[in-house]
């Protein structure tokens, strides 16, 4: 798989993926196209984890790919290291289903980058295109725990 990955922000992408090999991301299948800071693009295979009991591809399957990609665009737009992005809002609205055996493409692009929130768009699609869910994700640009 190529990922293609801005320059300017690989270091923090590689910081980003050091922090944990298993999450939400790994377990739903997310592979990686795009990472940059004015857009971010991964695939969702539509499978036995992300499906709901009628064979069809769960509407928390899609949010949580929506929700990925703006937190990881967020977070790679922010200069300061000592901060992070965190998911405050998020809304969708599931257009079109998708059935088991397909991938869907998630695309996010940011409409607002300030200093204490960030809004991104994010259009769940498949591979022809179509609209499957459009969401709106609010993050908030908290300073970084201690571990």
């Amino acid at each position: 798989m190529n990922i293609t990955i801005e320059d300017a922000i690989k270091e923090k992408v590689e910081e980003l993926f050091s922090m944990s090999s298993k999450n939400m991301g790994h377990a739903l299948g997310f592979e990686y196209e795009l990472l940059s800071r004015d857009e971010m693009r991964a695939r969702m295979p539509v499978n036995e984890n992300t499906i709901q009991p009628f064979g069809i591809l769960h509407g928390g399957a899609s949010v949580a790919l929506a929700e990925t990609l703006a937190s990881v665009g967020a977070y790679l737009n922010i200069e300061d290291p000592d901060k992070v992005a965190v998911g405050l809002e998020i809304n969708a609205n599931h257009i079109r289903s998708v059935k088991m055996g397909n991938e869907v493409v998630g695309i996010a692009k940011p409409i607002h980058r300030g200093a204490q929130t960030q809004v991104w768009e994010i259009r769940i699609e498949t591979d022809s295109g179509k609209l499957v869910s459009i969401s709106r994700c609010t993050l908030a640009i908290v300073k970084r725990r201690a571990k």
